[in-house]
């Protein structure tokens, strides 16, 4: 009876852990063509209640050694209008199995590549957060809240906004030992479905990866016998399929 009861107790506090919104906002990565100034992102919610999501956004610099710091988006010289990327409308309320979209809107030089992270943050809606919500409605959705434990967890996303004239220029060198590619271009290389697997047997691998290499840097890979390492060089709309024994 005892254990009847501890399981039954932990089935109410699963179904009470898993109340409220769960948000999904689809791939991690998102490119914006240098041909393009506007990308529509889709937030769905598969939870059993409303969400309300802030979108916030940070600038990703890499410093000379690739170390990568987020830094807040600065005003135009004008302090009308930002220059980077912003959400549009950057405050979604997304219904219990359903879905909302944003506009991301890039603004500014397209000189040269810029890198951004998309924060896609559900939260318990407040007066200063400017969802168009009244106060009894907030007090309401709290209180739903408060029926079970939950936990609003977000999304962070990375947005790379290519160069305005994107160039591609991909030099791979294959020695006895190394693999490399050398991103001599003005844009990132995708290095999609890495996989490093065994020759012998076709089922011991390693968990498959994915690799970025931005403009002036290098992606490289020790070669081991008895291995192959096959994966996908993206490059734009060419995708190029690779397959390199150790």
């Amino acid at each position: 009876m005892k254990r009847l009861l501890a399981l039954f107790g932990f089935s109410l506090f699963s179904h009470a852990a898993l109340a409220g919104p769960q948000i999904n906002v689809g791939v991690v990565y998102d490119y914006l063509d240098g041909d393009k100034s506007t990308y529509l992102k889709r937030v769905f919610n598969g939870g059993d209640s409303t969400a309300f999501v802030k979108i916030n956004i940070l600038e990703i610099i890499y410093d000379a050694d690739g170390k990568a710091r987020e830094i807040p988006l600065e005003n135009q010289a004008d302090g009308t209008s930002r220059n980077g990327l912003m959400a549009s409308p950057a405050r979604l309320i997304v219904p219990a199995n359903g879905m909302q979209g944003s506009r991301l809107l890039y603004m500014g030089e397209r000189e040269k590549e810029r890198y951004f992270r998309v924060r896609y943050v559900p939260v318990v809606p407040e007066k200063e957060d400017e969802f168009a919500v009244s106060a009894e409605e907030r007090e309401d959705y709290k209180k739903s809240l408060s029926a079970g434990v939950n936990v609003l967890a977000g999304y962070g996303t990375v947005f790379f906004v290519r160069p305005k004239e994107t160039r591609y220029d991909s030099v791979i060198e294959n020695d006895v030992s190394q693999y490399r590619i050398r991103n001599n271009g003005n844009t990132v290389v995708v290095i999609d479905e890495f996989k490093n697997c065994s020759t012998r047997n076709e089922q011991e691998c390693h968990p498959v990866t994915k690799h970025h290499i931005l403009a002036g840097r290098t992606f490289k890979f020790d070669k081991q016998a008895g291995r192959e390492y096959r994966f996908t060089m993206v490059e734009g709309t060419k995708a190029t399929k690779l397959d390199v024994k150790g």
